[in-house]
C-alpha cells in the first residue's frame, strides 16, 4: 500500500486531450530529471537517495539517536528551512503535535534557530534549565545568521553547564564534508559530524542527516522509513503520465495553473499533519517561485479552518484549488456514546467513530467546493506510519521538481533568498 492521488472530482476541470497535450512535456522532465541535464542537476542526488545513502554513516546515526536517548532530557535542533522542517514535520505527524508531553522514554525534542525571536530563545533556555541536555546543529556553510546565533548561545550554555571537554560530546554537527566554518569548528573542537550530501539542497534533505538523526532521536524507525521512499523511487519512475501518480499530480498542478488557478492549498484533517505543511510549502514555494512565476502554496487543517476560510473558498475568488490528504486507517479512534436526554442533539451519531464523521466531512466539503468551482485533488494514504510517510515525502519531492520542469524553472535553486540577506547585512554593518 502506498499513496494514491484521485482525479474523481477534476473531470469537470481537465479534459483527456489536455492531459495527452502535456505528457510529451512530461516525458521531457523526466529525461531531464534522470538523466541529470536539466537546470540545477548538480542539486538531484535526492533522486537516488533512498538506495545510494552512505550505509555507514545510517548506522552510526542510529547508534547516536541511542545515545542522546540514554544521556540526554532536551535535545535541541538548530536550523533554519530545510534544515528543520522535514525533521519537525515527521516527527509531529508520526507521534504528535504533542510529542513533548506524551513520549516519556525519549529526549523533549525543541527546534532553534528558525527565527530571530528574543523572547523564544529565553524560554528554551529557561525551559533547559536542570536538565541534562545535547544540540545538534545543521547547517551546510554554518555562516547562516539565524541558527548560528542559536548555536553560540547553546554552545555556551553547555560548555558552562558541562565544562569544554563533556560539552562536546553533547554537541553534533550536519554540514558540509569538507567545506564551510561549521565543518572547520567541528574538527578544531572534536564534534561528531553528519554530512549534508553537495548533490542535495537543503528542502530535498529529509532523507539526509539532516532529517534522519532528530527522526531517530524521537524514537522513529528510519529502516522503515526510507524503506518507504524506496518503495516510492522504484515505482514512480515510468515516464508515460497514466502509469505515475507522481507526475500525473504534477502536470494537474500546471494545467490548472494555466487556468488560473494560482494558489493550492494544501489541506488535512489531521493536526499533526501542519508542519508537514510547512514542510510542502518550503518545498513548493522556493523550487517554483522564480522568474515571475509560481503557484502560491498555501495550507489549512480543516475542519478547523473551514470556520475561518470556508467561506472565501466556497464563495471567493476563482484561483484556487486544493489538494487534500485524507487518512484511510487513523492512528487511533473515539466512539461516540449516547447522551441521556439527547441534549446537545448528538445522539444520531451514536455508536459511530469520530473518524467516520470526519470522513463525511471531507466528502461533503470536497463535494460543496468542487460545485463550487474550485479542483480538489485527492491522495488517500493508507495510514500514519513510517513507511508511507517516506513514500510521501519522496512522491511530493519528486513531484516538485517535474513540476518545476514543466513551469520552465530550475527547481533546485533560491537565487531570491539571498537578496534579503545582502540587504540584512548592509544594515547591520557587515564588511
Amino acid at each position: 500500500m502506498a499513496t494514491k492521488l484521485n482525479t474523481k472530482y477534476l473531470d469537470r476541470f481537465i479534459s483527456d486531450y489536455e492531459y495527452e497535450s502535456i505528457s510529451p512535456f512530461v516525458r521531457t522532465a523526466h529525461d531531464l530529471l534522470h538523466s541529470k541535464t536539466g537546470l540545477g542537476n548538480e542539486f538531484t542526488g535526492w533522486v537516488e537517495l533512498p538506495t545510494e545513502y552512505d550505509k555507514d554513516e545510517f548506522d552510526r546515526i542510529k547508534t547516536v539517536a541511542k545515545k542522546i536517548q540514554d544521556d540526554t532530557d532536551i535535545f535541541i535542533v538548530i536550523g533554519i528551512g530545510g534544515s528543520y522542517l522535514g525533521a519537525r514535520a515527521v516527527i509531529e505527524f508520526l507521534k504528535s503535535q504533542h510529542y513533548n508531553a506524551l513520549y516519556k522514554t525519549t529526549p523533549d525534542i525543541y527546534f532553534a534557530g528558525n527565527n530571530i525571536c528574543p523572547e523564544n530563545l529565553n524560554k528554551l533556555i529557561k525551559i533547559c534549565a536542570g536538565r541534562n541536555v545535547s544540540i545538534n546543529m545543521i547547517s551546510k556553510s554554518g555562516a547562516t545568521t539565524e541558527p548560528a546565533i542559536a548555536f553560540r548561545v547553546f554552545k555556551k550554555l553547555l560548555e558552562d553547564k558541562y565544562g569544554k571537554e563533556e560539552a562536546k560530546k553533547r554537541i553534533y554537527c550536519t554540514t558540509d564534508a569538507e567545506h564551510g566554518n561549521l565543518k572547520n569548528l567541528a574538527d578544531k573542537e572534536g564534534y561528531e559530524t553528519f554530512v549534508i550530501p553537495n548533490d542535495v539542497g537543503g528542502r530535498y534533505s529529509v532523507l539526509t542527516a539532516v532529517g534522519l538523526l532528530p527522526i531517530a532521536v524521537a524514537g522513529i524507525d528510519i529502516d522503515n522509513f526510507m524503506l518507504g521512499a524506496k518503495h516510492a523511487q522504484d515505482e514512480l519512475l515510468d515516464p508515460e503520465l497514466n502509469n505515475n501518480d507522481c507526475y500525473k499530480y504534477a502536470a494537474i498542478r500546471n494545467i490548472l495553473y494555466k487556468k488560473g488557478k494560482e494558489i493550492e492549498i494544501l489541506e488535512s484533517y489531521d493536526p499533526n499533519f501542519s508542519m508537514m505543511s510547512e514542510w510542502f510549502k518550503q518545498l513548493f514555494g522556493e523550487s517554483e517561485g522564480k522568474d515571475g512565476k509560481g503557484l502560491f502554496p498555501a495550507s489549512m487543517i480543516f475542519s478547523t479552518d473551514l470556520h475561518s476560510m470556508g467561506q472565501l473558498i466556497q464563495d471567493g475568488r476563482r484561483n484556487i484549488f486544493e489538494t487534500v490528504l485524507l487518512i484511510d486507517e487513523p492512528h487511533c479512534d473515539f466512539v461516540i456514546d449516547t447522551e441521556p436526554g439527547d441534549l446537545d442533539g448528538l445522539n444520531f451519531l451514536s455508536g459511530k467513530t469520530i473518524s467516520y464523521v470526519c470522513k463525511k466531512a471531507a466528502i461533503g466539503t470536497i463535494l460543496a467546493h468542487t460545485e463550487g468551482n474550485v479542483p480538489n485533488i485527492i491522495f488517500n494514504i493508507p495510514k500514519v506510519c513510517e513507511f508511507e510517510l517516506g513514500y510521501l515525502i519522496y512522491f511530493l519531492q519528486k513531484a516538485c521538481a517535474i513540476s518545476g520542469y514543466l513551469l520552465g524553472v530550475n527547481p533546485f535553486n533560491q537565487p531570491g533568498v539571498e537578496k534579503y540577506k545582502k540587504n540584512m547585512f548592509e544594515l547591520l554593518g557587515k564588511s
